[in-house]
């Protein structure tokens, strides 16, 4: 199961082989190197370490310089891991390019939200808000009613009650996108439909896990 990181460059649209504009998503992913490969009998589990990005010694620090280091790579900007049970033809070093996505259909992409700061429940819930009618004052995209008032004094607002807050920045999964195209010569990869995150934001992109019809 191939994955690999990358950035978010943008979106465009290509056409496909009936003449039909498709949206898609620009990532330039890659190249990465393999860091560490962990096995069941060293730390109980198997995963491959994946680092992308150059950094120098003193932004990534002391420790991820040596692990880098003992790789035999460079230190890394963003390092990410992933369980899968087929290690075979990963080593510390190896290099891994999008040419390992020729032959994958459709990939599962995660990256972090766009940010949108402190919003109301309006905006961050699509809340109604309060009559609009004369009468209301200075109180239209207010919540009205958040507790139970004093018959329950410890419940007043529950846990989880949707209320204002920082809204968006949130680690989010996109599952099923079909990746139209890759290119090995420029190191990217075109993928139909949106991909969570601002433009230069990073991405992990791997393999689906679930083969069933692609997101439209």
């Amino acid at each position: 199961m191939p994955a690999i990181l990358g950035k978010k460059a943008g979106m465009t649209s290509v056409f496909d082989d009936r003449g039909r504009q498709v949206p898609v998503t620009v990532i330039e992913a890659g190249p990465c190197q393999v860091l560490q490969v962990k096995t069941v009998e060293t730390d109980g589990y198997n995963a491959v370490q994946l680092g992308f990005g150059e950094t120098s010694d003193r932004a990534a620090g002391r420790p991820l310089s040596g692990h880098a280091r003992k790789a035999g790579a460079t230190p890394k900007k963003v390092i990410r891991e992933y369980r899968t049970d087929d290690l075979e033809g990963y080593a510390p070093g190896d290099t891994v390019t999008v040419e390992a996505f020729r032959d994958v259909p459709m990939v599962d992409i995660t990256g972090v939200s766009k940010g949108r700061g402190f919003a109301g429940m309006v905006k961050r819930y699509g809340f109604q808000g309060q009559p609009a009618s004369h009468g209301t004052k200075r109180r239209h995209r207010s919540p009205g009613s958040i507790g139970e008032g004093s018959g329950i004094p410890d419940r007043a607002v529950r846990k989880g009650k949707r209320m204002a807050g920082h809204m968006g920045h949130r680690r989010r999964t996109v599952e099923r996108l079909k990746l139209l195209k890759v290119d090995p010569d420029a190191g990217l990869l075109l993928v139909k439909g949106s991909v969570p995150g601002p433009n230069g934001g990073y991405v992990f992109v791997r393999s689906a896990r679930k083969m069933g019809a692609a997101k439209t």
